[in-house]
């Protein structure tokens, strides 16, 4: 899953990048009409939950490595929350962007 999300994202990011680049001092009106945009809409959520996923995965194998016992158990879930959460945060917010727009 690593590998994969791994790949998604060297994809995904040169357009972020290029996305970002080209709105960087525009104003909110005309960054959320790009972002509405339904293609660009659905490369940044997929940019964002797959980075999301990426990290996660990191995360989750630095724990395994280095903590172990009770708070192994806790960060693990720590860890899941915090980017289920992230996530859902990011869902919405593209979402409202995209159908409010």
């Amino acid at each position: 899953h690593q590998r994969v999300s791994a790949i998604a994202l060297a994809l995904l990011t040169p357009w972020f990048v290029y996305f970002a680049v080209c709105h960087a001092g525009g104003d909110q009106a005309s960054v959320r009409a790009a972002i509405a945009q339904p293609l660009n809409a659905s490369l940044l959520l997929a940019f964002v939950l797959t980075l999301f996923w990426h990290a996660r995965l990191g995360l989750q194998v630095v724990v395994e490595d280095y903590v172990h016992g009770w708070r192994e158990i806790a960060l693990q879930l720590a860890i899941k929350f915090a980017f289920a959460l992230a996530a859902i945060v990011s869902v919405l917010s593209i979402g409202r962007i995209a159908f409010s727009a």
